[in-house]
């Protein structure tokens, strides 16, 4: 039987460098190839040598999909197409293409240039790696090869994030990504068409988290970002620097124009700059409301939201200042973490998920004192707080998913170990199909049973319910006799007159014929009446006659009468049936070989 094997080298019971390999039809595939936010060191990269110890991946890779642009589903590509070596196709979508090298740039800058690694990417190794990259559109079926096609669908999660169908043969897998079942302020929510794959492949980071309401939440993060600045404290929002940023923004840009706040909010400078370029160029991968205002208002041009320089951070008062990255790990969101983390009045809401090992988790989890660079600690006196508007399926979003795409085996990745084993659990007993949670460098093989799609002609659906069967339920298996035709590499099933007409044949009747032997003293007449009589006793609602020819018909079966020349007592029935009456021309043949019962005229 076909099998599809599916590989994490990342995110398999993790959350960040998100890497899964997938083997389907002969072919192998490559989904995202990021980079892990908690590690300093080789484990930030996937472990590329499961593919291969020595030599380049373009040998055992048929193409690489990147999904979007955060940095755990693409940062550790330069490094696995430059460094390792990989000259093959690797797909993304245009606003995927736009923005990846520049965040890569960003954080090549901030690790060789800021913290002076060696054994990394450069400059032009990202350049030379995004020469590979072949643009995908959404709903655009694109042929890899003679045999393996991809399709990408909206995700949600980000701008340009798509989800993947991938498909050989008859043999498909969905990969997700990163996805959003809820709309949001700025963009719409995740989509697929009702594909039924082998396999889905979806993101678990909160398998076991049902969230609140939107509305809720946005008015809580006000209110305590409103209290903050009325009691002269300053407002931290580590953010990346696309996707939840803008949302906060659009947010806040509103509340301050409703309350006509004084207080400034600025924005780390450079990429967000670069960032809302991208969002006005590749404004259809917004929402609706943005689309439509769009012509009178765009509103990614901020009225109260300005540039931020890095000499505002000791600057008196409140102020609201969105720094990237996000989990606090580096840059200029942990370098004004660091200036602030010492004063109460000042507060830091963390607005997404953040890896183990950076300070972002050290301090949801409640630590106060932090070991940082060279021994020296930081005292956290400053408020924390968690507000999730983190673009992530929850646990009745995914549920949401499985029942639009139906399909026939789950398998979960990029999530904590525990909450995917408990919604892994859900899965099973709610839609009753496998579900598979393999860890980094572990197998899960999938037996698939090919499903081969066969055109029926119109009159051989005609014929079968002018026989009075009902309505064929595309649900459930149905029956069907015909000709199977191969023509231009798809199968039609046709009524065999139709099947000879299109090939150019004349037909043919084949036909069984059994003898049996029947003890029986009467004339070979009285005998073949005597079968009559029996027959019509036994079989019901079957048309049965006695010829004139000396034969009884029961459908297409003739059964002839004649003495042995040895013995006149001893009869030799000659049956004939039609390959259609193949049953029962069995059943006859069984029946009078048991004799005809006694008493009969």
């Amino acid at each position: 039987m076909p099998e599809i094997k599916v590989t994490p080298l990342g995110a398999g019971q993790d959350v960040g460098r998100s890497c899964i390999l997938v083997s389907i039809g002969g072919k192998n595939i490559m989904l995202d190839c990021g980079m892990h936010m908690g590690y300093n060191d080789d484990r930030r990269f996937p472990d590329f040598s499961y593919i291969t110890q020595n030599g380049r991946l373009t040998d055992f890779l048929d193409c690489v999909i990147i999904s979007h642009f955060h940095l755990d589903h693409c940062g550790a590509l330069p490094f696995m197409s430059e460094m390792v070596g990989y000259d093959g196709p690797i797909y993304m979508t245009h606003p995927t293409k736009a923005i990846c090298p520049i965040l890569l740039e960003d954080f090549r800058k901030i690790t060789v240039d800021k913290k002076g690694e060696t054994n990394f990417f450069t400059s032009q190794m990202i350049k030379d790696c995004m020469k590979k990259v072949v643009p995908l559109n959404l709903h655009q079926t694109v042929q890899v090869d003679d045999e393996l096609e991809i399709k990408a669908y909206y995700a949600g999660h980000v701008l340009g994030a798509a989800m993947v169908h991938i498909k050989v043969g008859s043999e498909s897998v969905v990969y997700t990504g990163d996805y959003n079942m809820t709309p949001d302020r700025h963009l719409g929510a995740a989509w697929i068409d009702k594909c039924r794959p082998d396999i889905l492949i979806s993101e678990s980071t909160y398998a076991t988290t049902i969230r609140d309401s939107k509305r809720c939440r946005e008015r809580d993060f006000l209110k305590k970002v409103h209290e903050s600045i009325e009691r002269g404290g300053k407002v931290l929002i580590p953010v990346f620097a696309l996707g939840r940023a803008q949302e906060l923004c659009i947010l806040l840009e509103t509340f301050w124009e409703r309350m006509n706040l004084k207080a400034p909010i600025y924005f780390s400078t450079g990429l967000t700059e670069k960032a809302n370029h991208y969002y006005k160029l590749f404004i259809t991968w917004t929402n609706q409301k943005i689309r439509k205002t769009f012509v009178q208002r765009n509103m990614f041009e901020f009225k109260h939201i300005k540039a931020f320089d890095r000499s505002y951070a000791d600057n008196p008062g409140p102020m609201v200042v969105f720094a990237t990255p996000g989990m606090l790990h580096a840059g200029q969101s942990l370098q004004i973490f660091k200036k602030w983390a010492g004063n109460e009045k000042n507060m830091v809401i963390m607005p997404g998920y953040c890896v183990q090992g950076t300070i972002g988790h050290k301090i949801l989890n409640g630590q106060r004192k932090l070991e940082m660079e060279g021994r020296a600690t930081l005292d956290v006196k400053l408020q924390v707080e968690y507000m999730s508007f983190s673009a992530h399926a929850d646990a009745k979003g995914i549920m949401q998913l499985i029942r639009m795409a139906e399909p026939r085996n789950m398998l979960l990745v990029h999530g904590e170990a525990v909450k995917m084993e408990f919604l892994k659990g859900k899965i099973e007993q709610e839609f009753s199909i496998d579900c598979y949670m393999p860890a980094n460098g572990e197998t899960a093989t999938v037996t698939t049973n090919p499903s081969v799609p066969v055109d029926i002609s119109l009159n051989l659906l005609k014929r079968e319910m002018a026989l009075g069967g009902p309505l064929p339920d595309p649900k459930k298996p149905r029956t069907m006799h015909g000709t199977l035709i191969m023509k231009e590499n798809s199968l039609k099933l046709v009524s065999s007159e139709q099947a000879l007409k299109e090939l150019g044949l004349n037909e043919h009747q084949l036909r069984f014929t059994c003898r049996v032997q029947l003890q029986d003293p009467h004339s070979d007449n009285d005998t073949l009446h005597r079968i009559y009589t029996h027959l019509k006793s036994v079989l019901k609602g079957y048309t049965i006659q006695h010829l004139p020819d000396g034969t009884v018909m029961v459908e297409s079966i003739v059964i002839k009468v004649s003495s042995s020349a040895e013995d006149a007592n001893t009869k030799v029935l000659l049956l004939s049936w039609s390959y259609q009456d193949e049953d029962l021309g069995s059943f006859l043949s069984t029946l009078l070989k048991k004799g005809l019962p006694s008493g009969l005229c």
